[in-house]
């Protein structure tokens, strides 16, 4: 498959056709953030499999549909529902989320996940702002021919998560009813959670919280010169820290019991960028 300029335009162009205006803001939702989507008003519904070139999604709990609309004010693009390399994607073919709000417009995306927290002193229901992330394993998005419109070859990643766009979600966070942090995210290919022993080592090299996403929506925002604010949501403590089996009832669980909060918080923050 090429996946040229072209390739990703003939998606832009069928969401163009039914949503006549330029985005702003690009939005993923993860798991158990989905209800934020609920709060986009003026809002285009378009499913994963109606748009030309794109992906499938293929886990339960994620709505599988592209919902534009607007948003603390501002025009967005949403992704109810991402998509993953466990789920048999290359990881070249996870681009384009990312390259498709490019071309509708977007001047800044932001990432939400549920992830396991690594840092002892995080709790399920607490919400961690990306600093920085580590991926040690798999492709990057951007691997095999470059596609110059998007971006040069090489490019810097040092600033990949905006300090700016990082500053404005610290300061949204007071009277959100959540407690905040900022850490590292530490990307593992998944679908299975980690042993307790790779735990360990994520938190010896020095993250903070464990998922399945976001790295390459981030990466690719990075190469396209985006400015990118992520999230995670602490839904379970990774394995070996607590005495009880991992599960992904217990990730829905949580993600649900926060989601009006959460919802309010990255709302506020979206009306801030």
């Amino acid at each position: 498959m090429a996946y040229t300029y072209g390739f990703y335009e003939e998606s832009a162009a069928y969401v163009r056709a039914r949503w006549p205006h330029e985005a702003e803001i690009g939005l993923v939702l993860g798991s158990g953030c989905g209800p934020l989507a609920d709060s986009i008003t003026h809002r285009v519904e378009i499913p994963y499999e109606d748009i030309p070139n794109f992906l499938r999604s293929t886990v339960s709990t994620h709505a599988g549909k592209l919902i534009l609309g607007t948003l603390g004010g501002k025009k967005v693009a949403c992704m109810s529902g991402r998509f993953h390399s466990y789920e048999g994607y290359d990881f070249e073919q996870l681009a384009a989320p990312v390259r498709l709000f490019r071309l509708l417009g977007c001047r800044c995306v932001v990432l939400t996940n549920a992830a396991g927290g690594v840092n002892l002193h995080y709790r399920p229901g607490d919400v961690m702002i990306l600093s920085d992330h580590i991926k040690l394993m798999g492709h990057s998005p951007l691997r095999g021919p470059n596609v110059e419109e998007f971006g040069p070859r090489f490019f810097d990643v040092s600033k990949m998560y905006t300090p700016e766009l990082r500053r404005i979600a610290r300061e949204c966070a007071p009277g959100s009813g959540l407690t905040v942090h900022e850490g590292v995210y530490f990307f593992m290919p998944g679908p299975q959670f980690e042993t307790p022993a790779e735990i360990r080592a994520i938190r010896a090299l020095g993250g903070d919280a464990v998922g399945m996403s976001t790295v390459t929506e981030a990466l690719t925002a990075a190469h396209c010169g985006m400015p990118c604010l992520a999230f995670s949501v602490i839904t379970n403590m990774a394995a070996g820290i607590l005495e009880q089996p991992l599960s992904d009832e217990e990730v829905n669980q949580v993600g649900h019991k926060i989601a009006g909060a959460f919802s309010a918080y990255l709302g506020k923050v979206v009306e801030r960028l």
